[in-house]
């Protein structure tokens, strides 16, 4: 299965473009929608459960049965979940996935991760986007994740963009625009070339942020990161991006009071 993902400005977008899916005959348990527009109402319909759940740290979730019903009847998946994401609020999730996605992207903001949990989440789902999610989500948007079979990629990229959605793609490059100045800012004061290190710095911060490395120090991972990325292994502007990646963890954990 490969992860296909659609960012839209709304949740009414994100649920026509769901819909588009349904001509394709993608199963429903394979489309789950992410979305910070949840009522009161649909958010006290789930029921919830307060406290440590594996994975979650001090988030508060629950999975529950029951079909939702979205653009104009089409229904989905026999699940729903919803998450308080610090910083961020209530997220609500519908689909099978939706408690591993929330799940993950809280830990992404910030929260502990469990072995279990962290098993979960690498079988399949693409640890390297959380963070891209999680930033989409504080905008107000609404993410669509269908898990396709290789045969299906095409035909599901071309519904969600025919509906409006931003790909995953797109949206990371707004995360890191987002980031950019900071970065260069702090980088060029220490005597480096941005522009010419940008490349590499990058996959560095980006590699602190998988939750496979999350709080880890360099010296700590470094090996196993340069297994999947041979620019790890002696690469000082690689080490200096991961190492910034930690300190946006940080910060960011500090400022939501994680």
């Amino acid at each position: 299965m490969i992860a296909i993902v659609g960012v839209f400005k709304s949740r009414s977008a994100a649920e026509r473009g769901a819909a588009e899916l349904l001509p394709l005959e993608i199963p429903r348990d394979r489309i789950n929608i992410l979305t910070p527009e949840a009522t009161e109402k649909e958010l006290a319909a789930v029921p919830t459960v307060a406290g440590e759940q594996p994975g979650m740290g001090k988030a508060m979730g629950a999975v529950v049965g029951g079909a939702i019903g979205i653009a104009g009847g089409a229904g989905l998946a026999p699940a729903i979940a919803s998450l308080l994401i610090p910083g961020l609020g209530p997220v609500l999730g519908i689909g099978i996935l939706a408690s591993s996605l929330l799940g993950a992207i809280g830990a992404a903001g910030g929260a502990a991760v469990g072995a279990t949990f962290e098993a979960e989440v690498f079988n399949g789902l693409p640890e390297d986007e959380l963070i891209v999610y999680e930033d989409a989500l504080r905008k107000g948007r609404t993410v669509i994740v269908v898990m396709a079979e290789d045969d299906e990629t095409d035909a599901v990229r071309g519904a969600l963009e025919l509906a409006g959605a931003e790909t995953v793609d797109r949206a990371r490059e707004m995360w890191w625009l987002g980031l950019r100045d900071v970065e260069k800012e702090k980088y060029t004061a220490r005597g480096g070339n941005f522009e010419r290190d940008e490349r590499d710095f990058r996959s560095g911060f980006e590699a602190a942020l998988q939750l496979r490395n999350r709080n880890r120090p360099w010296d700590e991972c470094y090996q196993e990161l340069a297994e999947r990325d041979a620019r790890a292994y002696e690469n000082e502007i690689f080490k200096r991006g991961y190492e910034r990646g930690l300190q946006y963890l940080a910060a960011f954990k500090k400022h939501n009071g994680s």
